[in-house]
């Protein structure tokens, strides 16, 4: 297998969709597979209006056309629905090449949460993007009955993976404050629903690593909080086995691999009962769901670490990546 995969989401980006997509490649040769990666780097760009760290590629289908005339893959993957996602749909239609592609991120909520664009508009639109393709590949039980629902098809499961040499517990703690300290990770940005986190009443330290268009504005909100700006390897892996508990926010993640690489770190959830920490958490045990956060922040300070660090073992990339090779295979079979 010569896999083209297109993403708009791609480095300096820290985010799920690239962390997932890098783990693939690395997964790649062991199910007889080699990814070409098509990405913002081979394009002109320009900054996302009210998210700037977002770069959108000035590109045709005329140009994806010649590239993959060049690369000759036996299956391409969509990963994201931006400018490459389209511009590369529109060659494989064009070529009458099949495809696939993956759901990863709640467009519709986001675009509501910062324009007066209607969900019902963005999933129109999402639903016109993937029905071309042989599948769809989502990370979450929850999530593929819900967007079965909203009429999307030709659904297939891709869970995800976790370092769990990286993310592990340690006897070190680097975080020089006051405890119990509640962590979280992630993108600093308005569908994250930060303020349910910051503005809770809990004892000890709030930390919040990871950087975005709403930090300074929450930084000068909630002064007690302490922002420790992006962190990555083993700087972030010391951050994850320093903390007590991992506060999840958000209302609209798909998945949330910080949750899991918490949860390889020792650290119980608390979040709210939701898609992402639903199907992650689940009854295992290591969270707690509660639509008041404060309570389960505090009723997960109980929860031992030895069983989430057992959880998030059962969590792995090289699982991931069999789904995932596997997905493309069958439906590209069904051709």
């Amino acid at each position: 297998m010569r896999l083209l995969i297109a993403t708009d989401a791609w480095r300096p980006q820290v985010n799920g969709v690239v962390r997932s997509l890098e783990h693939m490649a690395e997964e790649a040769p062991r199910f007889g597979a080699e990814v070409v990666f098509l990405t913002p780097e081979r394009f002109r760009s320009f900054p996302m209006p009210t998210y700037p760290e977002i770069r959108l590629s000035l590109v045709g289908r005329g140009a994806v056309s010649r590239i993959l005339d060049e690369v000759k893959p036996t299956h391409v993957h969509i990963a994201t629905e931006g400018p490459i996602g389209l511009a590369t749909r529109l060659a494989c239609a064009r070529q009458e090449r099949a495809f696939t592609t993956s759901y990863h991120t709640r467009f519709p909520e986001y675009v509501a949460a910062r324009t007066a664009i209607p969900e019902a508009w963005s999933y129109r639109a999402l639903r016109r993007f993937h029905r071309g393709a042989r599948a769809m590949m989502v990370s979450t039980p929850s999530l593929e009955r819900e967007l079965s629902g909203r009429g999307f098809r030709n659904i297939m499961r891709w869970t995800r993976g976790v370092d769990t040499a990286l993310f592990r517990p340690r006897n070190e703690r680097v975080l020089d404050m006051a405890a119990p300290v509640f962590l979280y990770v992630g993108r600093v940005a308005v569908e994250k629903n930060l303020e349910a986190f910051l503005g809770l009443d809990l004892p000890g330290t709030k930390v919040v690593v990871g950087d975005g268009p709403a930090r300074a504005a929450l930084e000068g909100k909630y002064p007690e909080a302490r922002f420790l700006g992006t962190l990555s390897g083993e700087d972030l892996a010391r951050v994850y086995a320093s903390a007590d508990v991992f506060v999840f926010p958000s209302l609209t993640d798909t998945f949330g691999i910080v949750l899991i690489e918490a949860l390889a770190s020792g650290l119980p959830i608390a979040a709210f009962p939701v898609t992402g920490p639903l199907d992650v958490v689940g009854s295992s045990g290591c969270g707690v769901l509660k639509a008041d956060l404060r309570e389960a922040a505090l009723e997960a300070l109980a929860i031992p670490k030895d069983r989430c660090r057992a959880y998030g073992e059962t969590f792995t990339w090289q699982e991931s990546a069999r789904q995932f090779f596997s997905n493309i295979e069958t439906a590209h079979a069904a051709c």
